[in-house]
């Protein structure tokens, strides 16, 4: 298989981890246009991210850990095409139904961060990894801004079908160029995969976030929520034991426990908690009618433009974090990134009356997300092994998403606790909710101090060995 340039391996996997992070948000503010055309009801038509959630919280560590053991390069085409087949079944989907099982497929691109992580490892000279890995990062965290400005302009246009046509021409691409081009990763865990793990690691993610993601229609006080979250620590507990007696983990307890990672995922699920949080709620706020007292009566493309500067601000701060972390260090980034975000939530609690403070807040919060996506990535990546690369990033991810979860059931209670005669929440329902993410950030920044201090520029303490040739894959 041919060698190619580290520009278009870099291309590849930018292009595969933005559209899956774009499908993530880009749903989202269809949903109600979904139900219409699909004939269903609004709590039927919410599973539509709540599959998409827990599918990728499922595949993300799992797949993360295939790509260390059995190749990077064939198990990032496997998922590539996956999504392809995810997103070409949703773009034809006669029924709720099918959607909900094209979103399921969908959910196995989230092993793409990882996957995209380890091959940044693999392939580029160790003083260009924190840059790319940076880079990567700023996609990521602009692809979700894309969806949430670009959804309204597809549907208003041509149709929500057209929100997965456009990602299936996209991947394919994507995928027909990494089997010709990206070369396979030289490094290979040792072991194989613990399935005895994997179901276990499943079931209590899925039994955790799945009451979390609907309690709002179960209530919190239900059989069902209750039965799930004693379920998710029974089977948490179960699958530690597991995992520390097996002789080939899926995730690597001992990598978990290093202090700059449990730190760093400490970080991540704090300020997982409040990023998904001010996604999902902020777009609400400004189009709630100003006959309630607050909000702008925007429409949903309008909403979305208000979000722009999150998204120009999150993309430039990423990028920027590249040339940043060998003079600052990675940590003062993760600190900084943190503390912006409880900087733009603390304002938003405050003033929210217009639009030019709303579009304020999301362009300092949109740095705060670039610099603390790109930080978290690099100080993982940089204090694993490189066979553990995979999966260690994909738990980061994951937890990242349990706390948006926990950030965005916590506020929903908050905001739609109690609601108006019209139906409509309160404005101090949002001040409350905007305080609680404000400090949820505020944590995550003094979670990022107690990361371990290292020089800035200083290398790896894993440094990825010398290439050798790729086994044709």
């Amino acid at each position: 298989m041919p060698r190619t340039s580290s520009r278009l391996t870099f291309a590849v996997l930018a292009t595969g981890a933005g559209v899956f992070s774009m499908l993530q948000s880009l749903i989202a503010p269809a949903l109600p246009t979904v139900q219409h055309a699909l004939h269903t009801s609004q709590s039927t038509a919410t599973w539509v991210m709540t599959a998409y959630l827990l599918s990728a919280s499922v595949f993300t560590p799992i797949l993360g850990r295939v790509g260390d053991l059995v190749g990077r390069k064939r198990t990032l085409v496997a998922v590539l095409a996956a999504v392809l087949v995810g997103c070409l079944l949703a773009a034809l989907a006669p029924s709720i139904g099918v959607l909900i099982v094209a979103r399921v497929i969908q959910g196995a691109g989230g092993a793409l961060f990882p996957l995209s992580f380890g091959i940044i490892r693999d392939e580029f000279a160790p003083d260009a990894v924190p840059g790319r890995i940076s880079a990567l990062s700023a996609v990521i965290a602009a692809g979700g801004g894309v969806g949430m400005v670009a959804a309204g302009p597809i549907v208003s246009a041509l149709d929500f079908r057209w929100l997965f046509w456009i990602p299936v021409a996209i991947v394919a691409g994507a995928a027909l160029i990494a089997v010709r081009y990206v070369p396979e990763s030289p490094n290979r865990a040792s072991g194989k995969v613990s399935w005895l793990g994997a179901v276990l690691l499943s079931g209590w993610l899925v039994a955790l976030l799945l009451p979390l993601s609907q309690a709002g229609v179960w209530g919190w006080g239900s059989a069902r929520v209750l039965g799930l979250l004693g379920l998710a620590a029974v089977l948490a507990a179960a699958w530690l034991y597991a995992e520390a007696h097996s002789t080939s983990p899926l995730i690597d307890l001992k990598v978990m426990r290093l202090p700059a990672v449990w730190t760093t995922n400490l970080a991540a699920l704090l300020f997982g908690a409040g990023m998904y949080a001010i996604w999902s709620f902020l777009p609400g706020f400004v189009q709630t009618p100003s006959s309630a007292g607050y909000g702008f009566g925007a429409s949903v493309t309008a909403s979305g433009l208000l979000m722009l500067p999150m998204l120009l601000a999150m993309f430039v701060s990423g990028l920027l974090s590249g040339r940043l972390a060998p003079r600052v260090g990675s940590k003062a980034l993760l600190v900084t990134g943190s503390g912006l975000g409880a900087l733009a939530l603390g304002f938003l609690a405050l003033w929210h009356d217009a639009q030019w403070q709303v579009a304020l807040v999301a362009g300092v919060f949109g740095l705060g997300i670039g610099l603390a996506f790109a930080s978290m990535a690099n100080i993982v990546v940089a204090s694993v092994p490189p066979a553990q690369t995979g999966a260690a990033t994909g738990m980061n991810a994951n937890i990242r998403t349990i706390g948006g979860s926990i950030g965005a059931a916590v506020t929903s209670v908050l905001v739609t606790g109690h609601l108006q005669p019209s139906g409509l929440p309160y404005g101090s329902g949002y001040t409350h909710g905007f305080t609680l993410l404000a400090a949820l950030c505020l944590a995550a920044a003094l979670a990022a101090l107690l990361v371990p201090a290292t020089r800035p520029g200083r290398p790896s303490t894993h440094p990825a060995p010398a290439k050798t040739p790729a086994p044709v894959g």
